[in-house]
């Protein structure tokens, strides 16, 4: 039988094929697809840019919709189950695995490769154990933000610094929202967001932000450090690649204060280490998510947690192409670009 897909096919090119359905092993669900996230790793690919994932490629890992197969050794999962699924699985025998970081797994497969198909589909194949039911009252929506906002998870629970007096986000589009939604969770007192684009920094002071500050027009250390009284922030996370964001990290974190990496910046940037040795920072990066905070994020959701303010476009399949150029060129407010199949 043959399904829609929307391929990546070349630079800033997009298609819409059809394609043979999955065949399920006796471990996966088929899944009849509702809801679809465009994620800035898809911009990557759109862009020409992605370390690994290259044209043609189907796209997209955020997805939400209703189980209609399963394999005959599935056992906790029933078709008409409302699910999303975390799109990642290890090898399960690496040091990696064993420690329960299938995102570090050298063997890891993730939809959108040669193992596994993107989620831009109509049917969608996934392993039992990656499966997450959603309750009744939770929308395919909000259950294809769960992936998102178990990258933010991740980025906040990669720190190890204990005091939440200040964080700053540079950075408030979709995982840097989402990380401000997720240290409110945690109980952090104050959050600076900062970004260039003004209905990002007003969404950021909507959902609890203290200060938003465009970088172009304020000077965000300043602020920062009046803030704090001069101490400067317990963390930063870099959820954005301008040139100058990981020394502007640094100047605004104190001595011994934390700088997360969750951006994908696949292009060299400058660095002035000197800070990091002279305040005894902390450098991490934070991949993806363990399988821990995909947990997390979906009980959180599962709880009542609201993000559809950050749903700021709605697409059709067929207007895959669209969708990507609106997040890619920023033409329009936008957060995040969800496809409706």
């Amino acid at each position: 039988m043959k399904m829609k897909a929307a391929l990546v096919t070349d630079v800033h090119k997009v298609s819409i094929q059809e394609i043979d359905r999955p065949v399920l092993k006796d471990d996966e669900v088929l899944i009849k697809v509702k809801t679809v996230g465009v994620c800035g790793s898809d911009l990557h690919l759109f862009r020409g840019t992605h370390a690994f994932r290259k044209p043609p490629a189907i796209l997209g890992h955020e997805i939400a919709g209703d189980v209609v197969e399963i394999g005959k050794s599935v056992k906790t999962v029933r078709i008409g189950d409302r699910v999303t699924v975390e799109p990642q699985y290890g090898c399960g025998d690496c040091e990696f695995c064993r420690q329960g970081l299938v995102n570090l797994c050298n063997s890891k497969v993730v939809p959108g490769t040669a193992k596994w198909i993107g989620v831009f589909v109509q049917y969608f194949n996934a392993p039992e154990k990656t499966i997450y039911k959603l309750n009744d009252a939770v929308s395919y929506k909000m259950g294809t933000m769960i992936e998102p906002l178990a990258v933010a998870v991740r980025a906040l629970r990669r720190a190890t610094v204990k005091e939440k007096d200040c964080l700053v986000i540079l950075g408030a589009g979709t995982i840097g929202l989402l990380c401000l939604v997720v240290a409110k969770q945690m109980g952090y007192k104050n959050v600076v967001c900062t970004d260039t684009a003004e209905f990002n920094l007003a969404m950021a002071l909507k959902h609890g932000a203290t200060l938003a500050i465009n970088p172009l027009e304020g000077d965000v250390v300043a602020a920062v450090k009046k803030l704090t009284g001069g101490k400067g922030a317990d963390l930063a996370l870099i959820a954005a690649g301008a040139s100058n964001i990981l020394d502007q990290a640094s100047a605004c974190v104190r001595k011994r204060g934390e700088i997360g990496v969750v951006a994908m910046i696949t292009e060299k940037i400058p660095f002035y280490s000197y800070q990091i040795v002279f305040n005894e920072q902390t450098m991490y990066g934070a991949m993806t998510y363990a399988t821990k905070d995909f947990e997390e994020a979906a009980e959180m959701v599962n709880n009542g947690l609201d993000l559809n303010d950050f749903i700021t476009q709605t697409m059709d399949l067929e207007h895959t192409q669209q969708g990507l150029d609106v997040l890619s060129q920023k033409k329009d407010s936008v957060v995040k670009v969800m496809i409706e199949l």
